[in-house]
C-alpha cells in the first residue's frame, strides 16, 4: 500500500481537522503520487528539493569550517577563484548540459534511437574537449594579465582552472540525467558528493600539515572534483547503455551546437547574474569582504533552492509538453509557480530569523552581513513569485529572447554594482542585486505572456492568450 497524505492525516489527525485538511492533502497527493507526467514532475522537484536542502546543510557546515580554519582573508580568496570556476565550468558546457534535456525525451518519445545514441556520446566528449580547449586559455589568460592580477590570486586560479573539465563534464551528465528523470543521479554528485569530498580532503591536508590556506582549498577542490566527476561518468554511462539497444549512431553536431548556443548564451548571463554580486565585491572591494558576502548568500541559499529544485523537477516535462499540448503546458506551467513561490516565502521567513546567529558561526567578523540579508531576500522572493520562466522559455524555444532579457538584466546589475558599491561597499551589492532580480522576474512574466498566453504571476491565477 503505497502512503497517501489524506489516508495519514485522516488516521493521526482529530476528524474535523482531517476534514479541514483533505483539498489541500489531496493536492498533495495528486501532485506527488500520481502515475502521469504531473506527478513524476512533482516526485523529482520534491527529491530535487530534499537533495538541496541536505547540499545546504551541508554546504553551510563546510563553508564555517572552511572559514574558520582559513580566516576571512585566504577564505575570501578561495571564495571568488571557487565561484569564478565554478561559473566558467557551467559556461564550458557552451548549453549542451541544458539542450540534452530538450532533445533526450523528444528523440525517445519519437523513437529516434540512433540519433539518441548519437547525442549521449557526442555531447560529453564535444563537452570535455570544449572545456579542456577553454581550460587551455584560461591559463594563458592567467599568464599573461598575472602583472595586473594581485598577487595573491594567482597561484589559487592556475589551480582553480584544473577543475574546469570535471566541472562541465559533471554539469551535461548532471542535463543526462535530468533528462532521464534520475533526480538522485543527476543531483547527489554536485550538491553532496562533490562537498563532502571537499571538506574531507582539506581536513586531511590540514592534518598531514598543509597549511590552511586558499591554495591547499583548491587542491582539495580539485581532487574531490575529479573522484566526483569519474565516479558519475561510469554510474550514468551504464544505466544509459543498459536502457538503450545497442545500434548505430546519427550524429547531428550542427544542429545541436546551433539549438545549444543560444541556450548557452541563456545560460552565461544567468550564471553571471546569480554569481555577479560576488565577482564585482571581489573586483572593487578586499578579499574579507568577499568572505562576509559569500557567506551571507550561502545563508540565504536555502531560499533560492526551492526555485532550483522545481525548475530541476520540471524542466524535461514543459520540453514534452511543448509539442501540441498547450493547454495542458499552460496548467502546469501555473502550477509550477505556485511550487516555487509558497515554500520560498516560508524559507525567506525562516532565514530571517535565523541568520544573525547562523553568520556567527563563520566568526565575529560575518555577522556584519545579516542586515544585508533583509535586502536581498527581496530579490529571492520575487523570482520565486514567476516560477521557473527561464526552463518554460528556453524548452518552448524562446531561448533567444530568453538570453535578451538576462543580458539587460546583467547589464543593470553590472551598472548598479559599478555605481553603488564605491559609495555604499555591500548594502551597494546587495542593493544592486535585489533590483536587478526584482527587474528579471518582471521581464521574463512578461516575455511568457507574451509569447505563451500564459500569466507567469503566483497572484494572477488566470491564464489568458497573448
Amino acid at each position: 500500500m503505497r502512503f497517501s497524505a489524506a489516508a495519514t492525516a485522516e488516521r493521526f489527525l482529530p476528524q474535523r481537522m482531517a476534514l479541514r485538511a483533505r483539498p489541500l492533502l489531496d493536492s498533495i497527493d495528486a501532485a506527488l503520487f500520481a502515475a502521469d507526467e504531473r506527478g513524476e514532475a512533482g516526485r523529482m522537484s520534491l527529491i530535487a528539493f530534499a537533495v538541496r536542502v541536505v547540499s545546504a546543510v551541508i554546504a553551510f557546515v563546510s563553508q564555517v569550517m572552511m572559514a574558520r580554519w582559513m580566516g576571512p582573508f585566504e577564505y575570501g580568496i578561495f571564495v571568488l577563484v571557487w565561484v569564478t570556476m565554478i561559473i566558467i565550468g557551467s559556461l564550458a558546457c557552451l548549453g549542451f548540459h541544458t539542450s540534452v534535456i530538450r532533445f533526450i525525451p523528444e528523440y525517445r518519445q519519437h523513437g529516434r534511437l540512433a540519433e539518441l545514441r548519437g547525442l549521449l556520446l557526442s555531447s560529453r566528449l564535444f563537452v570535455l574537449c570544449a572545456s579542456t580547449a577553454i581550460a587551455g586559455l584560461g591559463m594563458l589568460g592567467v599568464w599573461l594579465f598575472s602583472p595586473w592580477i594581485e598577487s595573491y590570486y594567482v597561484i589559487p586560479f592556475y589551480l582553480g582552472i584544473v577543475c574546469l573539465p570535471m566541472l562541465a563534464l559533471t554539469d551535461v551528465l548532471q542535463g543526462i540525467a535530468r533528462a532521464h528523470s534520475w533526480a538522485l543521479s543527476a543531483l547527489l554528485p554536485t550538491y553532496i558528493t562533490r562537498p563532502v569530498l571537499i571538506l574531507a580532503f582539506m581536513a586531511a591536508a590540514l592534518a598531514l600539515g598543509f597549511p590552511a590556506d586558499a591554495a591547499t582549498a583548491i587542491l582539495a577542490s580539485i581532487a574531490a572534483t575529479y573522484a566526483t566527476a569519474v565516479a558519475q561518468l561510469v554510474g550514468i554511462t551504464r544505466r544509459v547503455d543498459a536502457g538503450i539497444p545497442a545500434g548505430p549512431r546519427k550524429i547531428r553536431l550542427g544542429h545541436w551546437i546551433a539549438v545549444s548556443l543560444p541556450i548557452f548564451l541563456v545560460e552565461s548571463f544567468f550564471f553571471l547574474l546569480t554569481n555577479a554580486d560576488v565577482l564585482m565585491v571581489g573586483v572593487y572591494l578586499q578579499p574579507a569582504d568577499v568572505a562576509v558576502y559569500f557567506a551571507t548568500v550561502k545563508t540565504l541559499a536555502l531560499v533560492h533552492f526551492v526555485y532550483f529544485a522545481v525548475k530541476a523537477g520540471v524542466a524535461q516535462r514543459y520540453a514534452e509538453f511543448t509539442h501540441g499540448q498547450p493547454e495542458r503546458l499552460a496548467a502546469f506551467a501555473r502550477e509550477t509557480v505556485s511550487w516555487t513561490f509558497w515554500p520560498s516565502l516560508a524559507m525567506a521567513f525562516v532565514i530571517l530569523v535565523l541568520g544573525k546567529p547562523m553568520l556567527t558561526l563563520f566568526g565575529p567578523e560575518f555577522d556584519a552581513g545579516y542586515p544585508l540579508l533583509f535586502v536581498l531576500v527581496l530579490g529571492v522572493v520575487a523570482r520565486a513569485a514567476v516560477g521557473p520562466c527561464e526552463s518554460l522559455l528556453t524548452m518552448t524555444g524562446n531561448q533567444n529572447i530568453c538570453a535578451g532579457v538576462y543580458a539587460m538584466t546583467l547589464a543593470l546589475n553590472i551598472g548598479l554594482n559599478v555605481v553603488l558599491i564605491p559609495h555604499f561597499h555591500l548594502w551597494g551589492t546587495a542593493l544592486s542585486t535585489a533590483l536587478a532580480m526584482m527587474f528579471e522576474a518582471a521581464a521574463l512574466s512578461f516575455v511568457v505572456w507574451r509569447r505563451l498566453g500564459i500569466v507567469m504571476v503566483v497572484f494572477i491565477p488566470e491564464t489568458r492568450k497573448a
